[in-house]
């Protein structure tokens, strides 16, 4: 695969930054467009290694990596899913098939919402959905106590929390937060607060994101388009119950992936799942 060639798109408060591999001109390379949330395009290398035969496209989000932001506050799939849209417009090749990832998914449901013209087929993997699992009360509240730990404590204190959120298995019960907290060092996180409050996500993302109530009326209408994904490994823990709920609404049979939640990854964070497999799969849906 060739080298990516990388671009910018200047739109209020951020200029957007996006990398090609492959060429927009040749109709015979369809394109892929790979997207996640807070992850940028630095985590999909390795899955866009497997797709020779495409032109891929990975962007860096709003305030994330590259895609340095100019305002401030926190930001929400609407948002996003209306950068992406100026994204595949300045790409014009037509509509677009997506691959996105965990808060990525959410975002590409949003766009899917309100321009199922720019797009081919979304794979939506693990969307971190809270609103639409049987146990949202519990959860919402659970992630609630993350973002508010990490304005009052700081980052280690607030991650910590998130990672024993997203890693929990099954539904979450109403004493949940009640239970003593996660020690950051055991993650490797800091302990000191350092007093910065600018974290990508969970404090730019992570309420805006989970708490994205999808418009079901409009998305049945466009359901055809869409392919809800969860791993294997992941299947009780709550980014892949808010697909399967998704799915379940819309009257869709999800699709299992090989690993779990970063199962397209390589060694980008040293936490690899199985892209190998994980591409197969990809290959297979999108047909």
């Amino acid at each position: 695969m060739p080298d990516p060639v990388t671009s910018t798109i200047n739109i209020p408060h951020v200029t957007l930054t996006y990398d090609v591999r492959g060429s927009l001109t040749d109709r015979d390379q369809p394109v892929l467009l790979l997207i996640g949330c807070p992850m940028g395009a630095s985590g999909f290398p390795t899955l866009a290694s497997h797709f020779p035969e495409r032109t891929v496209v990975t962007y860096d989000p709003r305030g994330i990596e590259r895609s340095v932001r100019t305002d401030s506050g926190e930001l929400n799939p609407m948002i996003h899913a209306g950068d992406l849209a100026v994204l595949i417009e300045t790409l014009d090749v037509g509509p677009v098939d997506i691959f996105a990832s965990s808060g990525g998914a959410v975002n590409a449901l949003a766009l899917l919402t309100n321009r199922p013209d720019l797009v081919n087929t979304v794979v939506a993997h693990e969307p971190p959905l809270i609103t639409v699992v049987p146990d949202s009360k519990a959860a919402q509240a659970a992630n609630d106590d993350i973002y508010e730990t990490y304005q009052r404590d700081g980052l280690g204190a607030g991650m910590a929390k998130f990672i024993a959120l997203v890693s929990f298995e099954g539904e979450f019960p109403d004493d949940y937060t009640d239970q003593p907290a996660p020690d950051p060092a055991m993650f490797g996180l800091p302990i000191e607060d350092d007093g910065s409050r600018d974290d990508i996500l969970i404090g730019q993302n992570i309420r805006g994101t989970t708490s994205y109530r999808p418009n079901f009326e409009a998305l049945a209408e466009v359901k055809d388009k869409l392919i809800i994904g969860f791993g294997e490994e992941s299947t009780n823990q709550l980014a892949a119950r808010g697909g399967k709920a998704v799915a379940e609404r819309l009257g869709l049979t999800p699709v299992v992936f090989p690993s779990g939640h970063g199962g397209f990854l390589g060694n980008e964070y040293g936490q690899p799942g199985k892209p190998a497999e994980f591409a197969a799969k990809l290959h297979e849906v999108l047909g």
